[in-house]
């Protein structure tokens, strides 16, 4: 088989390999937008609100919040450093991450407390 052939079907099957990884490959993270309900700078406790909070607590990925309001989700705001700080009010793009358990320094007895928590990644919206 001439070089120029092979390289030519080589290239193809690159080609074909990396449509099928964005066809049928995992889709990243969703994110919404929601607005900032409040903020707890103490304890990174961030709760938002809006219609994306809604439609996303009521999707099948199971994201309950700590505090168990139906239109509002809190949690941990994971950052990093250098991020604007959350007012109440302000446009908040994020992803929700729920665990499976709690840290250890959190573990309890009690398997409902020591469920997991809601982790909250993302930033005040410019």
């Amino acid at each position: 088989m001439p070089t120029p052939v092979a390289v030519a079907i080589a290239a193809l099957v690159l080609l074909a390999g990396y449509l099928l990884g964005v066809v049928a490959g995992p889709d990243g993270p969703e994110r919404t937008t929601g607005t900032v309900d409040s903020f707890d700078a103490s304890s990174n406790l961030l709760c938002l609100s809006g219609d994306s909070v809604a439609a996303l607590e009521e999707s099948d990925l199971d994201v309950a919040d700590e505090q168990g309001d139906d239109d509002v989700l809190c949690g941990r705001w994971e950052r990093s450093a250098g991020s604007e700080r959350p007012e109440t009010g302000d446009e908040f793009r994020f992803v929700v991450v729920r665990t499976t358990q709690a840290p250890e320094d959190e573990a309890t007895d009690d398997p409902e407390e020591s469920s997991g928590r809601v982790l909250i990644y993302g930033a005040v919206v410019d």
